[in-house]
């Protein structure tokens, strides 16, 4: 689960982690008595669960209440696209305006967990303020990692390695060291997936100050933060994705494509996917099933699927297992009917019930293709596609 930036802030001042003096608001009205209680000068940040806000508008320095006005109201309501949206971008509702501060050095760190380690880590920069993507690319040596144990957590001595890394000055070392142990009990208190500080200023005062804060919680784990559930903001959220995390569905809406994915298994769906994208036509969506959906969950997840605008064939590529074939027939017939798609459609099924499954599909009158496996299946919605104006 994602948060905004000033939740995030929130959770990191319960940990002792400074953050410039900020206000919340979703009003207009109140934008320029903020920005006079930060003393005429401040920084409007559109709240968004996005990166890039700042390359296209979304992070504007005002030097005064009245040019803050007029920045709020350009962003106040209106939808905000970057490089991390789709082409509709997601919508402004709030903003947070905060202090200036004077910055000697941008860093950056992030914690994350590494499967492979099976452990957090430490991910630090010398190069903050610019997408750690863009540092991986052009200065790799610049980014080092560092392994916390599971079970000691980070260590007081690691966490001085870390700021001498960073080469923080040694009189700001304990207030580094600090910040570090602390953002760390935040990662694990609160079963994060993520966190993030991009950028950590050193202030010409020398002062550790987290200038933007980052947080993703795993979502697995919600059932022990109640206090957090109430930090989600479905309005972020793609429609479509909203209603499949409603019906339990994984499912994630992407730009430019054509072909409705319906798979059972991630795995599954991202080689579907591939396999799509490697026969020459373009999926419009990641779609899991998963192995315990119900016809109910078949029905919502192809209605999920006609109802994206850029769908214009459907590929149903289905490895049944605790997922019957015939259930999953009968909720795509019955979702169809109740749609009334003409949608073509292109079907493999194997494993659990599939005879029964194809038959009942092909006594349809829906637009059927049936294929023996997901290369054939490729090959035909490409075949198809041509002919849809695709």
């Amino acid at each position: 689960m994602n948060i905004h930036e000033y939740q995030a802030k929130e959770l990191f001042e319960q940990y002792n982690i400074n953050t410039p003096l900020g206000f919340v608001t979703n009003s207009t009205e109140d934008v320029e008595g903020i920005i006079n209680k930060l003393n005429g000068k401040a920084v409007i940040k559109a709240q968004v669960h996005a990166g890039g806000r700042g390359k296209v508008g979304g992070v504007k320095l005002v030097n005064s209440a009245e040019e803050g006005n007029i920045i709020a109201k350009e962003l106040l309501g209106k939808n905000l696209v970057t490089h991390q949206t789709n082409k509709s971008g997601v919508p402004i509702e709030k903003l947070l305006i905060a202090q200036t501060l004077d910055i000697k050095k941008e860093l950056y760190v992030s914690i994350l967990i590494d499967g492979d380690l099976a452990s957090p880590v430490f991910i630090a920069s010398t190069e903050g303020g610019i997408d750690i993507e863009e540092v991986a690319d052009t200065q790799p040596e610049k980014i080092f990692r560092i392994k916390c144990d599971p079970l000691i957590g980070l260590t007081p001595y690691i966490a001085r390695d870390l700021s001498r890394k960073l080469n923080i000055p040694e009189k700001s070392i304990k207030e580094s060291s600090n910040l570090f142990i602390n953002l760390y009990k935040l990662f694990i208190e609160n079963d994060c997936s993520l966190v993030e500080i991009n950028p950590l200023i050193i202030t010409d005062n020398d002062e550790i100050i987290a200038l933007d804060a980052k947080v993703n919680i795993e979502d697995d784990a919600l059932f022990r933060h109640k206090n957090l559930e109430k930090l989600y903001d479905p309005n972020q959220l793609d429609p479509l994705e909203e209603r499949a995390i409603s019906a339990n569905l994984a499912y994630v809406k992407l730009d430019g494509g054509e072909v409705g994915c319906m798979v059972n298994g991630a795995g599954l769906a991202m080689a579907t996917m591939d396999t799509t994208k490697n026969a020459g036509a373009n999926p419009a969506n990641f779609l899991d099933i998963g192995g315990s959906a119900d016809q109910a969950g078949i029905e919502e997840a192809f209605k999920i699927i006609t109802d994206d605008s850029d769908v214009k064939i459907i590929l149903v590529n289905l490895f049944a297992g605790i997922a019957r074939s015939d259930i999953v027939a009968k909720g795509i017939i019955k979702a169809a009917e109740e749609t009334k798609s003409s949608l073509p459609i292109v079907v493999t099924m194997r494993g659990t019930n599939a005879d029964e499954g194809l038959e009942l599909l092909e006594k349809s009158n829906l637009n059927i293709t049936t294929a023996s496996d997901l290369f054939e299946a490729a090959k035909i919605l490409t075949k198809i596609l041509p002919n849809l104006g695709a």
